[in-house]
């Protein structure tokens, strides 16, 4: 048995390669999307002052800071998400940039928590913000792009939803039954689907109201905003109206939210909110010392969650396994059939991988069945076979298992991008 104190630390994770191809996978799509919708990457640091986010988080979220003191004295922490340093970075720089600002950024984020399914200590987030820009059509924008980015992990119609609200209905329904503090009604409707019956109720009457009138008001279409039937006619002229729903019981639990807000859910409801954002008008100006006084709306995708939902369902892991299968860390395998050769077929190695070919080769002397069976072990679609006829060599579609013959010339690297570029089928001549 292992010696538990060389074991990961509870809620952190260790990525083997497969891990590391899909965490790539996810990169992929990620930045994909977000440069189809004209978004520019950045990126923040992984600690900062810890006053940063006590300034902009409070509650729940206070509690789950990986807080220390470094060696300077300075009281620092790991970031637990993104919107407060992003504030603070547009709050120095937005001079500079034209609005709105369509930025994104991937990047680990920490948060002490007990570590469950779908969630650790270490996570690793797709943060997407529109700054500068109030209108419906900026949060439409943003729908639209979540939408789209769970579209591009081969999910489909029927596998999610898209669950929206907006707190102005809340403010309004707050304001109809005289509750002055709605910063503290508000997480109590956050939690509605969490708390015991008898709970909730005792904590309603608190604000002089009971289930039943919220339910009578989550349960009343007429009750979504302005700004929620906009975004809904927004959706609808793109084609995407169908993945949104109107949920009023979607109220995001953090108190900076100010407008429409929405989380993405799998239909099943077998698991926790697989993203979620939303409006966020006013904390940018609180974080920059209101240097950056900019209306703001955004969103966050992590990886545990998505990654759990992308395995239970099957059109959207075989359009992930057919992304790394595309996407091998191994191209080629050459075989070495004939040890005299072995410098020669160094020197095909070299040739290929200068011209931007992934090569891998056994290092020491090993029969050819062997070899064959590490070129299928490296994901290759290819094997190039030099032998004692070098400078003629066997070109070997390892799933075809069709091959061809071809010579060592100086254009060797674009015949083999060729092969590589063609589909899996026979080898063009």
């Amino acid at each position: 048995m292992a010696d538990k104190s060389f074991q990961s630390l509870p809620g952190f994770r260790d990525f083997t390669p497969r891990d590391c191809a899909v965490r790539n996978y996810l990169f992929s799509v990620w930045r994909d999307v977000a440069h189809r919708y004209g978004f520019s990457e950045y990126e923040a640091p992984i600690v900062e002052s810890t006053e940063l986010y006590l300034k902009k988080t409070g509650g729940e979220l206070a509690t789950q800071l990986f807080r220390f003191e470094d060696q300077g004295g300075r009281d620092i922490t790991l970031r637990p998400e993104l919107t407060a340093s992003l504030a603070r970075i547009v709050g120095a720089n937005q001079r500079d940039f034209p609005k709105p600002l369509k930025w994104f950024e991937i990047g680990p984020c920490f948060r002490y928590e007990k570590p469950q399914k779908g969630r650790g200590r270490e996570f690793i987030q797709f943060n997407a913000d529109i700054i500068g820009e109030s209108s419906a059509g900026a949060d439409a924008e943003l729908i639209a792009l979540a939408i789209d980015t769970m579209l591009s992990l081969g999910f489909r119609s029927g596998d999610f939803v898209i669950r929206a609200s907006d707190r102005e209905s809340w403010l309004t329904f707050c304001s109809e039954h005289s509750i002055s503090n709605p910063s503290e009604f508000l997480p109590l409707v956050d939690r509605l689907e969490k708390l015991k019956p008898e709970v909730l109720e005792e904590q309603l009457a608190h604000f002089s109201v009971t289930r039943q009138q919220v339910d009578d008001f989550i349960n009343n279409p007429e009750n979504a905003s302005p700004a929620f039937k906009e975004i809904r006619e927004n959706l609808n002229a793109r084609g995407l109206g169908e993945y949104l729903e109107l949920d009023l019981t979607i109220v995001r639990g953090l108190a900076y939210y100010t407008g429409a807000v929405f989380e993405i859910f799998d239909t099943k409801k077998s698991m926790r909110a697989v993203a979620g954002g939303g409006r966020y008008d006013g904390l940018l100006s609180t974080l920059s010392n209101g240097a950056a006084d900019l209306p703001a709306t955004g969103f966050a995708m992590g990886d545990m969650v998505i990654q759990n939902f992308i395995e239970s369902t099957p059109n959207a892991q075989l359009e992930m396994e057919a992304w790394m299968a595309r996407n091998p860390a191994c191209e080629l395998y050459l075989i070495v059939a004939d040890e005299s050769k072995r410098n020669d077929a160094l020197g095909v190695i070299s040739q290929l991988r200068s011209g931007g070919i992934s090569v891998d080769y056994p290092m020491n002397q090993l029969g050819v069945g062997k070899q064959f069976k590490k070129a299928q072990q490296s994901g290759a679609r290819f094997a190039l076979v030099v032998g004692s006829e070098f400078p003629e060599m066997q070109l070997k579609n390892l799933s075809s298992r069709s091959e061809q013959s071809i010579n060592h010339t100086t254009d060797l690297s674009e015949v083999i991008q060729a092969h590589l570029d063609a589909p899996d089928g026979p080898l063009i001549a």
